[in-house]
C-alpha cells in the first residue's frame, strides 16, 4: 500500500479515555494489557534485505488461510524463487487496491504501461507440481517471509515493493522486491484472479455449513438378507 494508505494509529485520549495507551488492569488477575500503536510509515530495513531482489514473474498460490507470492527470477537456469512472501487475504485485498492506485499514478506520469507478449500456450498446461519441479528454491526462501503491510514506489521503468511485518516494538521490512513496470499489471491480474477464487471457495463453504446435506432416512426394520439370501418378505 502507499504510505497514505497505511492504517493510521488510533486517536489517543486523555487519562481515563477509552483510547488511552496506558496499561490497564485486567480484572483481579494482576495482569495488564496495553494497546500498541505503530507509526504507519516507518520500518527498519535489515541489512540482509536492503539490497532487494529482482524478479521477472510471480506465482500466486491461494490457500485456506493465506496467500503465497513466489517471486521468480527467470533470467537464469534453472529458474529460481528469489523471494516468497506470505500474507493474509485481508492484506491481499489492500495490496490489490494499492497496486491499482500506483499503476494509475505511474501511467498518469509516464504513459500507459506496455503489455507483455503472451507466450504460446502448451497443449497441456503443466501442473503446479511440474512447475515447481523446474524451480530452484533455497532452504531460507522455502519458509517464506510474513507480511502484514506493503509500501511501494516506482521509478521510470520499475516498481519497488517493501513487504513489512508490523510487530511491536519496531516494524521491519521482511522482503524487498523489484519488478519491471510491464510485470506489475500481470501481478495485479494474478492477485485479483486468486482473490476471487478464494472468495468463491469461502462462500461455498459458508453455504455448506448453513445448509448441511440431509441423509436419507433409514428403513426400519433394516432389510438384511436372510439365510436363504433374500430379504424379509
Amino acid at each position: 500500500m502507499n504510505e497514505s494508505d497505511a492504517p493510521k494509529p488510533p486517536d489517543e485520549q486523555g487519562p481515563g479515555g477509552s483510547g488511552s495507551n496506558q496499561p490497564q488492569p485486567e480484572g483481579n488477575s494482576g495482569q495488564f494489557n496495553q494497546r500498541i500503536a505503530h507509526s504507519p510509515v516507518t520500518a527498519r530495513v535489515p541489512e540482509k534485505v536492503a539490497r532487494g531482489v529482482f524478479s521477472t514473474g510471480v506465482i500466486v498460490i491461494d490457500g485456506p488461510f493465506e496467500f503465497v507470492l513466489d517471486f521468480v527470477m527467470g533470467l537464469v537456469q534453472p529458474r529460481q524463487v528469489v523471494s516468497r512472501v506470505v500474507m493474509s487475504p485481508v492484506v491481499v485485498e489492500q495490496f490489490i487496491h494499492a497496486i491499482r492506485d500506483n499503476v494509475g499514478k505511474f501511467e498518469a506520469r509516464f504513459g500507459k504501461i506496455p503489455d507483455l507478449p503472451r507466450p504460446p500456450q502448451p497443449p497441456k498446461p503443466p501442473s503446479i507440481q511440474e512447475i515447481y519441479d523446474d524451480l530452484k528454491m533455497s532452504d531460507e526462501t522455502l519458509a517464506g517471509s510474513y507480511c502484514n503491510a506493503v509500501l511501494m514506489s516506482h521509478g521510470v521503468s520499475e516498481f519497488t515493493f517493501d513487504f513489512i511485518t508490523r510487530f511491536f516494538p519496531t516494524a521491519a521490512v521482511s522482503s524487498r522486491v523489484f519488478l519491471a513496470a510491464p510485470q506489475v499489471p500481470k501481478l495485479l491480474e494474478s492477485l485479483s484472479t486468486s482473490l476471487n477464487r478464494y472468495k468463491k471457495r469461502m462462500e461455498t463453504m459458508r453455504q455448506q455449513q448453513q445448509n448441511p446435506p440431509t441423509e436419507p432416512p433409514m428403513s426400519y426394520p433394516p432389510t438384511e438378507p436372510g439365510p436363504g439370501g433374500e430379504g424379509p418378505k
